[in-house]
């Protein structure tokens, strides 16, 4: 058995895993990285970055078709499936060395390809190396979860870590899922010729803004996708060719495929967690500060913290704990600026709080100021008026956007960086945007802000009519 001792330990090569290795090796620390599976972890191999590819092959598709009124005469698009998934597998091979394990190794990094365990509160097994460090940072990420649905371990169901391997072009894709994953690939499908339907056993989109949901599912329904809500699948059978899918109230929903999009499991099964007196539930219990409430040595980030669920959470939680465990300094996360997208068209895109969320926080103190796309100019020129931005105020300071519409996901990283420096409306109405651009339409929220207080105000007016009177 080899042993090595090490300043930090990170389990898992993901994201967050990735961003620690990095930082801490650069600014002079010992650094061991372990991991069993591929480098780049689940958003680099099965979620953002191929699940973005598909989205943009199927919009080349659907552009075909939809050019009408600019002139363009639409046409039926001959689609390859197996072309589509090429172009994913060709942008993953791209980005992958960025998340290699040479590039890694430049940096300093011990990076060993095992899964890794807990053998004591000071050390980690990983195949026939055991690793004593003096931090552990737990970046094991999540995996899909798959409910057991009676029936499902006789049919062939697709997740998100094999729906990118398929070549064959689902003829009637039944999706389980009315979530952010699950509306991402149901519209990308529809749009490279599969029929699909989406079932959901709750209200689809429902931790988003029920009123920018509604327009995103509004489109969803008109490009052809059957979302079926309140809709709980109870059994799943093959019959024949096809499977169907049986909800609790009787319906029963005939397809060619199935993919899984419920949810995502931690994945610390396999850590032997109780023999580092980690405590744990569905993922590690830890404080702010990222650290394991019952051993401070170990840390977790990204979705092994048991918070939010993205990869750019995850890189932030990086940099508390580079500050933290490399130079000794108080560090805690934050959750009211960090933003997400759903990559549908529109898309939909939320920071802070939500207008429910606003008003049972903070009541009467609170402001909503809202634009339209369609009155933006850029937006008209686009064809893409279709959305609107909602901002919530509070005593003049953004505490929420919801935005949902063409590049909602860009647009949504003003008021992430207002919110995260604490800045005021003013900020944002401060700067100038280019014209024509859907940036306009941030600067045109905040404007709207302070509209009634200029036009509406008789205090205005009277020190307007004032100097126009006595002041030459």
């Amino acid at each position: 058995m080899n042993r090595i001792k090490t300043d930090i330990c990170i389990i898992g090569a993901g994201s967050g895993g990735l961003s620690v290795a990095a930082g801490a090796a650069q600014m002079g620390a010992s650094v061991v990285l372990l991991e069993g599976h591929k480098m780049g972890g689940d958003c680099l191999n099965y979620g953002c970055v191929p699940s973005k590819a598909l989205i943009a092959a199927a919009k080349h598709a659907h552009a075909m078709q939809s050019g009408a009124s600019f002139g363009v005469s639409p046409v039926m698009p001959q689609v390859s499936y197996a072309g589509a998934k090429d172009h994913v597998h060709s942008v993953i091979e791209t980005i992958a060395p960025v998340d290699s394990q040479e590039r890694f190794e430049g940096f300093g990094v011990n990076v060993i390809r095992e899964y890794g365990r807990f053998i004591s509160q000071t050390e980690v097994q990983a195949g026939d190396t055991v690793i004593e460090a003096r931090r552990f940072v737990i970046a094991t990420g999540s995996g899909p979860f798959v409910p057991p649905i009676p029936g499902i371990e006789d049919v062939k169901v697709y997740t998100n870590e094999d729906i990118f391997d398929l070549r064959e072009r689902p003829e009637h894709l039944l999706i389980v899922g009315g979530g952010p994953i699950g509306m991402e690939m149901a519209q990308a499908h529809i749009r490279l010729g599969s029929k699909v339907t989406v079932i959901e056993g709750d209200k689809a989109m429902n931790k988003d803004d029920p009123e920018l949901a509604a327009i995103v599912l509004d489109k969803l329904r008109a490009e052809g996708i059957a979302i079926e809500e309140d809709a709980m699948a109870s059994s799943i059978r093959k019959t024949g060719d096809a499977i169907e899918i049986e909800t609790k109230d009787g319906r029963v929903f005939s397809g060619s495929h199935v993919l899984m999009a419920v949810g995502r499991k931690v994945n610390i099964d396999k850590l032997d967690l109780d023999k580092a007196g980690v405590a744990h539930d569905r993922a590690v219990k830890v404080g702010a500060d990222l650290k394991s409430v019952s051993n401070r040595r170990v840390y977790a980030v990204g979705d092994a913290a048991g918070g939010l669920q993205f990869t750019h959470l995850a890189g932030y939680h990086a940099g508390i704990v580079i500050r933290s465990a490399l130079f000794g300094l108080p560090a805690k996360q934050r959750t009211d600026h960090i933003p997400w997208a759903t990559y549908t068209d529109p898309e939909l895109a939320q920071v802070g709080m939500t207008e429910a969320q606003a008003k049972k926080e903070h009541g009467i103190k609170l402001e909503v100021v809202r634009f339209h796309y369609n009155e933006n100019d850029r937006a008209i020129a686009e064809g893409k008026t279709t959305g609107l931005i909602k901002v919530m105020v509070v005593k003049g300071k953004p505490v929420g956007a919801s935005i949902v519409g063409a590049q909602a996901g860009e647009l949504i990283g003003i008021w992430a960086m207002a919110i995260a420096n604490k800045m005021k409306m003013s900020a944002v109405a401060n700067m100038v945007a280019p014209y024509p651009t859907l940036g306009e339409i941030n600067k045109r929220a905040a404007g709207a802000y302070f509209s009634p207080r200029l036009f509406d105000n008789p205090k205005v007016k009277a020190v307007v009519r004032f100097v126009q009177r006595w002041i030459p």
